[in-house]
C-alpha cells in the first residue's frame, strides 16, 4: 500500500487548469469548486510505480482540461481497475475481459479509457505494455450514445413541448409572486428555460456580465469545456428579455446586500462588478481578503445547487405535461435539448446550433438537425377537448354566474372578448396582459358557466389554422396551443357541470 504522506512524490506539485494547488501528497485533487478528485483510492490496487505514472498522467489532463473531463477519465479508469481485479493491470487479457463486461450502451467506457491509455504511451510514462497499444489501435470501438433523449422526445429527459415550456415560465412566475419560490431558485429555472445554457456558465457568472446595451439585455457567458482554457477565459453574449433582466437585478441588489452583512462592511466600489451572481457566501472570509478571492472561483456557488433547485422548482409549481397526465420533470439537461431542438426546428443548421449551445463544434448539435422531432401541425377541437384535461393550463376557478365570483359586483371586473362577457378577473392588481387571450391560464380568472367559452375556442383553432395555412411554420402556428387547451378544459367544464344540473 502506498502512503501518500511519506511516499517519494508520485508527481510535482502542480495548478489544476482553474487556479487550484496540487501538492503531490494531496489524497484528493480538488480541481475547482466542483470537482474534488479521490486519487487515494487506487493506490492499493497497483504498484507504487504504476500509481506514479497515472497520477502523472491524470496530471498533464487537470492542467489542461475541463475538471469534469478529468474526473471522467478517473471514473472510467477506476471502473476498468474494479472489473478486472486480479488481472494484469493494462495487459491485453484484461482489456479484453474489460470489454467482454460491456454492452452497446456502456461500450463507450472502453473509448474513453483507450484514450487516456494512449496519452499514457505517448507521454512515455511505464505501466503500459506495447502490445496493448497495438490491441487498442485494431479495435474500433463505439462513443457514447448521444441524442437518444432527443430523438425520441421523451416526455420525461428529452426536449420539453412549447406547452410545457410556457406552463414551467409562467407557474415559475406565478410561485415567485407567491413566495413559494425564493428569488434565487427563480433566478436559476428562467435563466435555464430562457438560455439554455450549463449549471457550470451560471454559476460562473458575475454581476459584470449583465449588460445593458441601447435598450436591450444580455448576460455575458463564460463558455465552458473549452480545451486549455481557464475558468472565464472566453465569453459569449446572450440576448434575453426584460422580465428576465429584472429578476435578475434583484439577484444582483440581493447579492451586494449579502456580502456586506456578512462581511459586515460596505463593498469597495471597484469590488462589486467582481461579486458572484450566485455566490457561496460561506467562503468569505474578510474585505481585505475579499479582491484576492475574488480572482478565482471560491466564491461562486457549487454547480449542483442549479440542478438541487430544478427539483425544488419541480416540486413548487407542478406543471402537468399534456403529453403523460404527470408532473412535468425538470433537470438542467432539457432546457438545452428543448434549445437545440427549437432551433432545428426552425431550421438552423449545425452551426448556428452549435453555436448558441456553446458547442466546440459540431458533433453534438448533429442530432438535433438529424432528427427533427415531428410536430402536431394541426389540433382540432376534438383534439383539444381530449387534451385539455390532461395538461390542466385552466388555473382558475369555474363560477356558476356573475353574482358568485370574487369581485363580482365590480363591472369592471368582467373580462370580455369583445362582444360578450365571458367572466370575472378576481384580481385587485394592476395587469397589462392581453384580455381574453392571458386570462385563460390565470389563476385569477374566473369563466361564467353559460359565458361563450366554446366560441372562443373555435376561433382560436381557426385563426391556428390559418397561420399554418398561411406561413407553413408550426411553431408560429403552435404558439397559442396551452391557451387552446385551457379554453378546452374550461368548456369541458361547462358542459360537466351543466350535465349534473340536469342529471339531479
Amino acid at each position: 500500500m502506498i502512503n501518500l504522506s511519506t511516499q517519494e512524490a508520485v508527481t510535482e506539485d502542480f495548478y489544476s487548469r482553474d487556479g487550484y494547488l496540487i501538492r503531490s501528497n494531496d489524497k484528493r485533487w480538488k480541481l475547482n469548486k466542483d470537482t474534488n478528485i479521490p486519487v487515494f483510492t487506487l493506490q492499493e490496487v497497483m504498484s507504487s510505480d504504476t500509481f506514479s505514472s497515472l497520477c502523472k498522467v491524470l496530471a498533464f489532463y487537470a492542467k489542461t482540461h475541463a475538471p469534469s473531463h478529468v474526473r471522467n477519465l478517473f471514473e472510467r479508469c477506476k471502473h476498468y481497475l474494479e472489473s478486472t481485479t486480479g488481472q494484469p493491470l493494462f495487459s491485453v487479457e484484461s482489456l479484453i475481459s474489460y470489454r467482454s463486461t460491456l454492452d452497446k450502451h456502456t461500450e463507450w467506457y472502453l473509448a474513453t479509457l483507450r484514450g487516456f491509455i494512449r496519452r499514457w504511451s505517448e507521454l512515455g510514462y511505464s505501466g503500459v505494455p506495447d502490445d496493448t497499444i497495438r490491441l487498442l489501435n485494431k479495435w474500433t470501438i463505439k462513443g457514447n450514445e448521444k441524442g437518444f433523449a432527443v430523438q425520441s422526445m421523451c416526455p420525461n429527459s428529452g426536449p420539453l413541448t412549447d406547452i410545457e415550456m410556457e406552463a414551467i415560465i409562467d407557474a415559475v412566475i406565478t410561485a415567485f409572486g407567491e413566495k413559494r419560490l425564493t428569488l434565487v431558485d427563480t433566478s436559476y429555472a428562467l435563466i435555464l428555460a430562457m438560455t439554455g445554457r450549463r449549471p457550470t456558465q451560471i454559476t460562473a457568472l458575475k454581476l459584470m456580465d449583465l449588460i445593458q446595451q441601447s435598450g436591450k439585455y444580455f448576460i455575458r457567458f463564460p463558455r465552458a469545456k473549452q480545451r486549455s482554457q481557464s475558468w472565464r477565459q472566453s465569453f459569449n453574449q446572450f440576448a434575453i428579455v426584460e422580465d428576465l433582466w429584472e429578476v435578475l437585478q434583484q439577484q444582483a441588489e440581493a447579492v451586494r446586500q449579502q456580502f456586506r452583512l456578512a462581511l459586515d462592511a460596505d463593498i469597495p466600489s471597484n469590488l462589486i462588478p467582481e461579486l458572484p451572481l450566485f455566490p457561496a457566501l460561506e467562503t468569505a472570509n474578510s474585505v481585505s481578503d475579499l479582491k484576492e478571492q475574488l480572482i478565482g472561483d471560491r466564491l461562486h456557488a457549487p454547480s449542483d445547487l442549479v440542478r438541487s433547485a430544478m427539483l425544488r422548482v419541480e416540486k413548487a409549481i407542478k406543471v402537468i405535461s399534456e403529453r403523460t397526465g404527470g408532473p412535468v420533470r425538470l433537470n438542467p439537461t432539457r432546457f438545452r435539448y428543448t434549445l437545440g431542438t427549437n432551433l432545428a426546428r426552425e431550421g438552423k443548421g449545425e452551426y448556428v446550433i452549435a453555436e448558441a449551445l456553446d458547442h466546440s463544434d459540431t458533433q453534438s448539435a448533429g442530432v438535433y438537425v438529424r432528427n427533427i422531432p415531428e410536430i402536431v401541425d394541426r389540433i382540432d377541437k376534438a383534439v383539444a377537448l381530449q387534451l385539455a384535461p390532461i395538461a390542466q393550463a385552466f388555473q382558475g376557478v369555474l363560477v356558476i354566474s356573475e353574482s358568485d365570483a370574487k369581485r363580482g359586483d365590480d363591472r369592471s371586473s368582467r373580462v370580455s372578448n369583445g362582444t360578450a362577457n365571458l367572466g370575472t378577473c378576481g384580481s385587485y392588481g394592476f395587469c397589462n396582459a392581453l384580455a381574453p387571450v392571458a386570462c385563460y391560464t390565470c389563476n385569477h380568472f374566473q369563466p361564467w358557466l353559460d359565458g361563450p367559452h366554446e366560441a372562443v375556442l373555435e376561433r382560436l383553432i381557426s385563426e391556428r389554422d390559418s397561420v399554418l395555412e398561411q406561413t407553413s411554420d408550426s411553431k408560429i402556428a403552435a404558439v397559442n396551443d396551452r391557451l387552446i387547451l385551457a379554453v378546452g378544459d374550461v368548456v369541458n367544464r361547462c358542459n360537466a357541470m351543466k350535465n349534473e344540473v340536469i342529471d339531479g
